[in-house]
């Protein structure tokens, strides 16, 4: 824990400022090899500015949460990336083996989620359809037209399902609650992402 609090804004990386970088531009500069230190200088609220050292590390980010309350498995999508699928078929098996009452239904919760892989939001949301059309992509030519199917069977066998979205839901959460609304499989709440 190197002490940095949300709401800190980070001003300097190493000796270069970040004014004017792009959130990408700044990204590379805190990139590096495992183990080297990094300096970063922050600026808070009533507080003069102040720098921490924080030695680089892997980060594995763990996409998806669940738990199980009153009845409904409760699983939470924080981004789309390559242990998406696998962390929520996880959750599915999870809850099915844990839960000594009956399951109710789920809710997919994707607030606050601005996407990542395309394939991970198609095959999460074959996770919960028995056929249909997923999503299509569209290239520049007519003829270029890729179309996504659900092609394997409904892992909660037609349970009752809500997704839950806001306005930082985006890209690949807007697929996959797009998907399961067109299709009838879900019920959408939350604000217009």
């Amino acid at each position: 824990d190197a002490g940095i609090l949300a709401g800190d804004f980070i001003i300097q990386i190493d000796d270069t400022p970040v004014f004017g970088l792009t959130l990408n531009e700044a990204v590379e500069l805190m990139r590096g090899e495992r183990g080297a230190p990094i300096v970063v200088t922050i600026s808070r609220e009533n507080t003069e500015p102040f720098e921490v050292e924080i030695i680089r590390d892997y980060i594995n980010i763990r996409s998806v949460k669940s738990e199980f309350v009153d009845g409904v498995g409760y699983l939470r999508i924080t981004s789309f990336n390559e242990q998406t699928e696998s962390g929520l078929l996880n959750a599915l098996k999870e809850i099915k083996s844990n839960s000594n009452e009956t399951i109710l239904g789920y809710i997919l919760d994707v607030r606050s989620n601005p996407g990542g892989l395309l394939d991970q939001a198609v095959k999460v949301t074959d996770l919960f359809l028995s056929k249909g059309e997923i999503v299509s992509t569209r290239g520049r030519d007519r003829k270029d037209i890729k179309r996504y199917r659900a092609k394997n069977k409904d892992k909660i066998n037609g349970m009752p399902l809500v997704v839950i979205i806001d306005g930082g839901s985006a890209s690949a959460s807007e697929i996959v609650a797009g998907a399961l609304q067109d299709h009838r499989r879900a019920i959408i709440i939350g604000t217009q992402s």
